[in-house]
C-alpha cells in the first residue's frame, strides 16, 4: 500500500505560484519564499513528501524512542535492543541494552553502539550537548558492565557520551524500587537536568530504609516516607560531571509519572506527565488520570502545579516550549468533559497549549473513531508544530489505515488546525515515539514496527527500529 499524504489542493496551487515568484526574485534577496495556508505560513523547504522509511534491528525486540540531529546534519537515534544478530551482530546476552544508532541524512547506518550491563537497561531520551556530544537516559537494573552502581531494581541511568559514542561518564540515581528516568537535557548554564519518577512506596515495608526528602538545602539529607504513594515525579539537577546539585519529588498517594521536561525561560523547569492522585501536591484533579505539570524555580522550589483533563483517563507524554513563550503538552484522552471539549471515539490524541501560569490557552482533540495517541512534539520554525504518535482510525482526521496501529505524523498550525498528516505502517503494529524538525526543513520520526508489508519493506524480527523522513 503506498504511503498516505494529505495536503490541501490549494497548497499545490500556491506552491506553483510561489515557485514562479521565486524564479523572478533577486539573487540577493535574503527572505525565504513562504506558502500561506489558512493565514499560517509554512516554509517552502517542506514539501510533505515521504523521503524514506527505514528499519533497523535484529530478530528480537528493538524500539527507537528518541532522536536528535547531529552537527554534521545526520541523525542520532536512541532506543533499546534485545537482539544479538542483524544490525546487532556481535552483541551478547538476551537482556535489554541502550542502543544508539548514527545515520546519515539519507538514512544509511554510519555506526552503532550499545550500553549496559548484564541486566535490563532501557533507554528513553537523548539530547544534544554543547560539546558536540550527547546525553542519554533511561533506567537500569544492572550493576556491572557500563553501569557501575544499582540501588535496587530499577535506577535512573544517565550516560554522557562524545560525538563518536564513547562514554565520558555515567551516573545512577535510585532507591530500592522502580525508578525510571524519561528525559534528560543540558541546561543553559551547562548543567544537566533529568526527570522521571520513582517508587517511594518501595521503602515502606522496611523501617530501616530511608527515603529521599525534598532536600531543599541541597545537602543530601533524607527522611522517612510519611505521605506519598507508588509513583512520584522526580527531578534531579546535576553539574557538568553528573554530580547531584539538588533533587526534588512531587506527587500524591497514587501513581504520578513524569515523561518529559523543559527548562523554562527564567532558568527553572517544567516537568510533565500524568497523575492518578487527588491529594498532597495534586490540588485540582479532574478524575482518574490527568495530564499533570509541575513548575519549578531554578533552585527546585515548587512554584505551581496544574492538572488538565476530564473524568476519564488522560496521559501526557511530551512537552515543548513555544515561540510565543508558552507551552504545549501532548498525549491522549478518553474524556469528553472537563477540560476536554471533544472526543472523536475511543481515545484521541490530545494537545493542550497553556501559559507560564498553567492557564489553558486552547486544547484540541485529534483522531477518529478508534484509539489515537500523541507521543512526541517539536516546534517548527514557522510557528507550527509537528506531532507523532499512533492511530488505529481510518476516519475523522486520519485519511487511511494500513492495519492495526499505524505511525501517525501530523502538523498543526499555531491555532491547532491540522495542515498536514501522514500515516505509515503495515498490517501489524506500528508506533511513533519521537520526531524532530531539522535545520533544513525536514521531519524525521522514529518508533517501532512489527510489520513486514505495506510501507515496511523489511522486518528483521519481533520488533524493529523504524525511521521515517518527510521532506
Amino acid at each position: 500500500m503506498p504511503l498516505i499524504r494529505n495536503i490541501k489542493f490549494k497548497t499545490l496551487l500556491l506552491f506553483i505560484f510561489a515557485t514562479a515568484l521565486y524564479s523572478c526574485a533577486k539573487d540577493n534577496d535574503p527572505d525565504p519564499i513562504i506558502v500561506v495556508i489558512d493565514d499560517d505560513p509554512i516554509p517552502m523547504g517542506f514539501l510533505g513528501e515521504v523521503d524514506f522509511v527505514k528499519t533497523f534491528g535484529g530478530s528480537d525486540e528493538d524500539d527507537a524512542v528518541s532522536i536528535v540531529q547531529a552537527n554534521d546534519g545526520g541523525y542520532v537515534v536512541l532506543g533499546s535492543t534485545k537482539s544479538t544478530d542483524g544490525d546487532l551482530a556481535g552483541r551478547s546476552g538476551n537482556d535489554s541494552d541502550y542502543w544508539l544508532l548514527k545515520l546519515s541524512e539519507t538514512g544509511e547506518k554510519l555506526w552503532s553502539k550499545t550500553y549496559g550491563g548484564s541486566d535490563s537497561d532501557v533507554a528513553t531520551s537523548i539530547s544534544n550537548t554543547s560539546d558536540g556530544g550527547y546525553i542519554l537516559t533511561g533506567y537500569s537494573e544492572s550493576s556491572d558492565g557500563d553501569a557501575t552502581i544499582n540501588a535496587g531494581f530499577q535506577d535512573f541511568w544517565v550516560v554522557k557520551i562524545g560525538a563518536s559514542g564513547t562514554i565520558q561518564w555515567e551516573k545512577s540515581f535510585g532507591f530500592p524500587g522502580q525508578d525510571q528516568a524519561y528525559k534528560v537535557l543540558q541546561t543553559s548554564e551547562g548543567n544537566y537536568f533529568v526527570s522521571g519518577y520513582f517508587d517511594i512506596g518501595a521503602c515502606d515495608p522496611d523501617p530501616d530504609i530511608l527515603c529521599p526528602g525534598n532536600d531543599l538545602q541541597g545537602n543530601g539529607q533524607t527522611t522517612r516516607n510519611t505521605r506519598h504513594g507508588v509513583g512520584e515525579f522526580w527531578g534531579i539537577l546535576m553539574d557538568s560531571n553528573g554530580n547531584k546539585i539538588w533533587r526534588r519529588y512531587f506527587g500524591g498517594s497514587n501513581n504520578d509519572r513524569s515523561y518529559d521536561a523543559v527548562q523554562t525561560n527564567d532558568g527553572g523547569f517544567l516537568i510533565a506527565g500524568a497523575s492518578e492522585s487527588f491529594d498532597f501536591d495534586i490540588t485540582d484533579d479532574k478524575g482518574s488520570y490527568d495530564f499533570w505539570t509541575v513548575r519549578l524555580s531554578a533552585t527546585g522550589e515548587k512554584l505551581w502545579t496544574k492538572s488538565f483533563g476530564g473524568s476519564e483517563i488522560e496521559i501526557g507524554y511530551a512537552l515543548t516550549k513555544t515561540l510565543d513563550g508558552n507551552y504545549i503538552m501532548v498525549g491522549d484522552t478518553r474524556s469528553a468533559d472537563g477540560d476536554v471539549s471533544m472526543n472523536k471515539g475511543n481515545a484521541d490524541a490530545w494537545v493542550v497549549k497553556f501559559d507560564d501560569n498553567g492557564t489553558i490557552i486552547w486544547e484540541k482533540s485529534y483522531g477518529g473513531s478508534e484509539f489515537d495517541s500523541a507521543r512526541g512534539i517539536r516546534q517548527m520554525d514557522d510557528g507550527s508544530f509537528v506531532i507523532t504518535g499512533s492511530t488505529r482510525s481510518d476516519n475523522g482526521d486520519v485519511s487511511s489505515n494500513n492495519g492495526q496501529n499505524d505511525q501517525w505524523i501530523f502538523i498543526i498550525d499555531s491555532n491547532g488546525t491540522i495542515t498536514y498528516q501522514a500515516n505509515v505502517g503495515g498490517s501489524d503494529l506500528d508506533l511513533g515515539n519521537d520526531v524532530i524538525y531539522t535545520s533544513d526543513d525536514k521531519i524525521v520520526a522514529v518508533g517501532n514496527t512489527e510489520s513486514s508489508d505495506g510501507d515496511i519493506s523489511i522486518n528483521r524480527g519481533t520488533k524493529d527500529f523504524v525511521v521515517i523522513k518527510i521532506k
